[in-house]
């Protein structure tokens, strides 16, 4: 049986970027990343979150700007091995009229037809219709809020969605 795909935003639920700018939340700490950028990207980041993401029943794949960057600048941070990514490719920030994120149509290709939980903090209820319309298998669109970051309640949500799947 194989487990269900976890897809893992950086900038909200490991980043939580909108909290209090001259406040790191209790617990975080500070990265200065240069990512192709003038000056170097401040992220805070939650050393313990690695081992709750690798207790849960998934198997992790980052869904981030970030993409093949998460591995060197996030992952060693927070304590999780390289992960695969999803390749936006040329769907990378493009503007969908129909209100679906740029994400969405690339994680359910991605997929293949597997269940998978999505933490984000840029999910839509257009997304949701886009993916019960694609996707033949349950999944769960995971809001993290961008001021707070995965917290507990996130990863008791996320167990509990992975329990409630049918055996396969």
């Amino acid at each position: 049986m194989s487990r269900p795909l976890l897809y893992l935003d950086v900038d909200g639920p490991l980043n939580p970027y909108a909290a209090k700018p001259s406040k790191r939340p209790a617990g975080y700490t500070t990265v200065r990343a240069s990512v192709g950028r003038e000056r170097p990207l401040r992220v805070w980041l939650h050393p313990g979150h690695g081992a709750a993401l690798l207790r849960l029943p998934y198997e992790l794949c980052w869904a981030t700007t970030w993409m093949a960057q998460a591995n060197r600048w996030i992952a060693p941070v927070v304590g999780l091995p390289e992960l695969p990514y999803v390749d936006f490719g040329e769907a990378l920030f493009a503007h969908r009229p129909d209100g679906v994120h740029w994400k969405t149509e690339a994680i359910v290709a991605h997929a293949a037809g597997r269940p998978f939980a999505w933490v984000d903090d840029e999910q839509s209820p257009a997304d949701t219709a886009y993916v019960t319309a694609h996707h033949p298998a349950p999944a769960l669109l995971h809001h993290v809020s961008p001021r707070l970051g995965l917290r507990e309640e996130d990863f008791t949500a996320l167990t509990e969605w992975a329990a409630g799947l049918p055996v396969r």
